[in-house]
């Protein structure tokens, strides 16, 4: 860890901690060139519910506000600030971020089934901002975003060491503005920078449609508190067309809601597990299947590709576990942490991993994936869609009456 990860990380402690101001002494032994050096100063005082570490906070302070060339004008908000940022980086939570007021409001509002933005979900891969998914027919999409897309800068700044919440505030903004993306297009070389204007988002997440011989194409595009319901009415059409065997389409989809993927998944399962967390204190929480599902019995398919990612993850790993389908695609996107959003207390707030899932034979989703029963590498620019097909000619040989 850096020098200055330290300084940050005992920085932060300071500012909400009154108790932590002390007199600041100082031991000058001798200056050579301007630089001033200072004898060996005493241990650290540990805090109260701290480690002694970070007893550190009060030798920074006090240096700092003693001595510091502009130390009439140190910002006591900006430098915690910062200190907290240093703190998130230095725990190496590609998921961790720190929000400003501002942004903790945003990300905190109840969207009623839309929100305003351009409508792509993005993710921090390999310290990169990415696009998983732009969603069908939103701005995004049509200004000709890709899943896979690098985005390098966002209104003419970096996105260098930018942190996934902090990006996401930046990019959402109210219908009829607009943001200016500089954008690393995959397999491409040089960056295009590409204008979106923004615009109202519906949170749909199913589609569905009847293809040859009686397979049923269901697309989830993600796992929202109305996908349960969505996907029930579309297996009752399924029925009703008197369908074969379904394809359940993953792919790009970024995840979304716990409860959602499960209640999802206990559709197809009769009994078991779909997914298990471990949390900070090694404790172990189950999320079982619940009974009633509707098409448990409904010969399977499930796709999924390289930004398939959380509740997409559960889905598919629940899926092979418990043997009710044949997964075909490429490894997942490999997401699968439970996060938290929680306040400060000026309003501020932060968000960070507090557990991670695994499937119900033990497989650990985070930075590992879900790997398909079937690999199907797509190739670069296909016409045809190898994947679909590969899925149809699975389930064409799983599926009665099918020939």
């Amino acid at each position: 860890m850096s020098k200055s990860h330290w300084v940050l990380i005992a920085l932060v402690i300071l500012v909400g901690s009154a108790a932590a101001v002390l007199t600041a002494r100082f031991w000058l032994s001798w200056d050579w060139d301007g630089v001033t050096q200072a004898d060996t100063p005493p241990a650290p005082q540990a805090m109260d519910g701290l480690p002694s570490e970070f007893g550190r906070v009060v030798e920074v302070w006090d240096y700092l506000e003693a001595e510091h060339v502009d130390r009439e004008q140190l910002d006591p908000e900006k430098l915690s600030e910062g200190a907290i940022r240093g703190m998130l980086e230095a725990l190496e939570d590609p998921y961790a971020s720190f929000l400003d007021s501002e942004q903790f409001g945003i990300e905190t509002q109840d969207y009623k089934g839309y929100f305003e933005g351009i409508g792509a979900q993005v993710a921090i891969r390999d310290g990169q901002l990415t696009i998983i998914a732009p969603m069908p027919g939103a701005p995004a999409h049509k200004a000709g975003i890709l899943p896979g897309d690098v985005i390098l800068g966002i209104d003419g700044e970096s996105t260098h060491h930018i942190t996934l919440l902090e990006a996401v505030a930046r990019i959402r903004g109210e219908k009829g503005t607009r943001v200016e993306l500089l954008v690393l297009h995959m397999n491409d070389t040089e960056a295009v920078t590409i204008v979106v204007e923004r615009g109202v988002i519906p949170l749909t997440s199913v589609s569905f449609e009847l293809l040859d011989n009686g397979l049923g194409h269901l697309t989830i595009s993600n796992f929202s508190d109305t996908t349960n319901d969505e996907v029930k009415q579309a297996l009752e059409q399924f029925e009703e067309a008197g369908g074969a065997g379904l394809i359940v389409d993953l792919r790009n989809n970024p995840g979304g809601l716990l409860k959602s993927v499960v209640d999802v998944s206990s559709q197809f399962l009769e009994e078991g597990i779909v997914v298990y967390q471990i949390d900070s204190q090694g404790q172990r929480r189950d999320w079982n299947v619940e009974s009633g599902g509707i098409g448990e019995a409904v010969p399977l398919v499930v796709l999924i590709n390289q930004f398939s990612a959380s509740a997409s993850e559960v889905f598919s790993g629940a899926m092979i576990d418990h043997k009710r389908a044949t997964v075909v695609g490429t490894t997942s996107f490999g997401k699968g942490s439970v996060n938290t959003l929680r306040p400060l207390s000026d309003g501020s707030g932060i968000y960070f991993s507090i557990a991670r899932w695994y499937t119900p034979k033990g497989t650990l989703i985070e930075g590992q994936g879900i790997t398909p029963n079937i690999i199907v590498e797509p190739p670069v620019e296909a016409e045809e869609d190898v994947q679909l097909q590969r899925a149809i000619e699975v389930l064409a040989e799983q599926a009665v009456g099918i020939g």
